[in-house]
């Protein structure tokens, strides 16, 4: 298992749920889902394998010899199994912040209280590394208005509506909102 310089842990562990660093053999899984979930991701178009070999070996094989990347991503797992994967990207070291990122298995889509079972252990892991071993000041994410769910679920893990980008995102031919939630350090502290 590869680790990244940047951390002093690298394994997460919440009952049997784990994050580890991201590795090669989960990426065609991954490029799978993406492309899948095409409709809330930063992704314009389908992935092709060769392009996902392309990026894992020029881009994320990097990350782990930063001292400060720009993300680190992660393996998320349940009983050992891959169910997911996710990180902290476009990383400010200065202000001491992050966004997270978070794609489950597409199977689980269609289960609303699964997904959301999920959801709040990976919130659970990813906050031990954004706060408890970064120490960043702040987590924040950005929720494309199409799955109340969603947003609904991050609001509920103590995430608070920061914001809304009225009709930013186009899906479908129609024009949606997307949201934005963060959490401080201060906030997680409380619990």
């Amino acid at each position: 298992m590869k680790k990244y310089r940047a951390l002093k842990q690298n394994i997460f562990e919440f009952e049997s749920y784990k994050l580890i660093p991201i590795r090669f053999e989960d990426r065609l899984q991954i490029m799978k889902w993406r492309n899948e979930q095409m409709f809330h991701l930063r992704q314009a178009e389908v992935l092709t394998e060769e392009k996902q070999n392309q990026y894992f070996e020029n881009v994320i094989a990097n990350l782990f010899n930063e001292a400060k990347p720009k993300q680190l991503l992660f393996s998320f797992l349940k009983n050992d199994v891959l169910i997911g994967y996710g990180g902290l990207v476009h990383i400010n070291w200065i202000d001491k912040n992050a966004e997270i990122s978070f794609l489950i298995d597409t199977e689980f889509l269609n289960d609303i209280q699964i997904h959301c079972f999920f959801f709040e252990k990976y919130i659970t892991l990813i906050e031990k590394v954004g706060f408890d071993i970064l120490e960043f000041n702040k987590l924040h994410a950005e929720v494309y208005d199409l799955r109340k769910f969603h947003s609904d679920k991050i609001e509920e893990l103590g995430y608070i509506k920061e914001g809304i980008l009225r009709n930013q995102i186009l899906f479908n031919g129609i024009f949606i909102d997307s949201l934005l939630f963060g959490k401080l350090i201060s906030e997680y502290n409380q619990i």
